[in-house]
């Protein structure tokens, strides 16, 4: 079945937002094999048509208009949510101007997945030559822990190993803070069991601490942990209903509270 076949019932049922059936052409040009598994996401109650992006209102949000980075995988993808993620509901309801740089299955560490250039380096590198966002939001991948990446140490002389998950985090936060001058925010995915990611999210508060940036921890809040199945997709992906009712009151705090801040310390 082509991808534009496969995708017509899906838009129709679950009420497809134009940019997410636009991001999952994307995928499935590049992925034809993962129209089983978004045939299967589509179904699950997390995904109804009543969560979809299309049903959010807008609303009068300090966040209006800022304009805000994103770079991650498959979470900031939305992959367990047909590709409507916390970044749209984020557009959806609070206006903000959203560049999403997100690749299923990709690493921090600088390394190919499936493509050359694919990893988040790479991307960042190469993608997002955005000029003066408002902020930028790293995604702490839960792909470098379940392929077995190297996690690497802090460096103390700014010298970065992007072979290495440390690494490549610092490289990208140092890089972003020379280029841009915003806030940064790295954020977790929440609790799953593995032992290097526990250590990669310890790792990102002591980056967090070193660069003077922020983490959003979902990984120790204990809402997030053992979430009904409404909720999540399986262990690592949200489905629609866990992005709109779990994570975007979360990330709309943050974020607010982020730029509050900046705002505050341009007055004084």
């Amino acid at each position: 079945m082509s991808n534009e076949t496969f995708l017509i019932p899906i838009r129709q049922n679950n009420d497809l937002s134009d940019i997410a059936l636009n991001e999952l052409r994307m995928d499935l040009d590049e992925h034809p094999l993962y129209q089983r598994i978004y045939a299967d996401l589509a179904y699950l109650s997390g995904n109804n048509r009543k969560y979809s992006l299309n049903k959010v209102e807008t609303i009068n949000s300090p966040l209006r208009n800022k304009k805000i980075l994103f770079l991650g995988s498959s979470v900031t993808f939305g992959f367990g949510a047909l590709g409507e993620s916390f970044v749209d509901y984020l557009w959806k309801k609070d206006g903000i101007a959203a560049i999403k740089d997100a690749e299923n299955g990709t690493t921090l560490v600088d390394q190919a997945t499936y493509n050359a250039g694919d990893s988040y380096v790479a991307r960042f590198n190469k993608e997002l030559k955005e000029t003066n966002p408002d902020l930028f939001v790293l995604q702490l991948s839960t792909n470098d822990a379940r392929q077995g990446k190297k996690l690497g140490k802090i460096s103390q002389n700014d010298v970065f190993d992007t072979q290495t998950i440390i690494g490549a985090m610092e490289y990208i936060i140092s890089t972003a803070k020379s280029k841009w001058h915003c806030p940064i925010l790295i954020y977790t995915n929440p609790y799953f069991e593995s032992e290097l990611y526990e250590k990669m999210v310890n790792s990102g508060h002591q980056l967090a601490q070193k660069w003077n940036i922020e983490i959003l921890d979902l990984y120790n809040n204990p809402k997030l942990k053992k979430q009904a199945s409404l909720y999540m997709a399986d262990e690592i992906h949200p489905t629609r209903a866990g992005y709109l009712k779990q994570w975007l009151p979360l990330f709309e705090d943050k974020i607010i509270q982020i730029l509050v801040e900046k705002s505050l310390n341009l007055k004084t």
